[in-house]
């Protein structure tokens, strides 16, 4: 060891949280893009993935890994919903052109 310095020397007060440094400034950015992405799809996950370019799969796995809260997708109606034909049946008439 250096002479005037011992394993005891001060060191400035740390702060409360330590600085993310490079990784978890990545990881702050991929959170932050990830929740922006999701968002923007109306929480729809699939559409989210597709939008950044991973499978959906990854995309699950790292919002489990960054403890990402994503409020359940509206879903739209899908072809041949059988709620969908019972509206036909109380009254809507579907439109015909010709």
């Amino acid at each position: 060891m250096p002479k005037g310095l011992s394993d005891t020397a001060a060191l400035p007060d740390a702060p409360a949280r330590p600085l993310p440094g490079f990784h978890g400034a990545v990881s702050d950015f991929k959170r932050r893009l990830i929740e922006a992405t999701l968002t923007q799809a109306g929480g729809n996950r699939t559409r989210a993935a597709r939008a950044l370019g991973l499978q959906r799969t990854y995309l699950l796995r790292l919002i489990r890994e960054f403890e990402i809260r994503v409020p359940p997708a509206a879903m739209a109606p899908r072809r041949g919903d059988p709620a969908q034909v019972a509206g036909h049946a109380l009254g809507a008439a579907p439109t015909q052109t010709r």
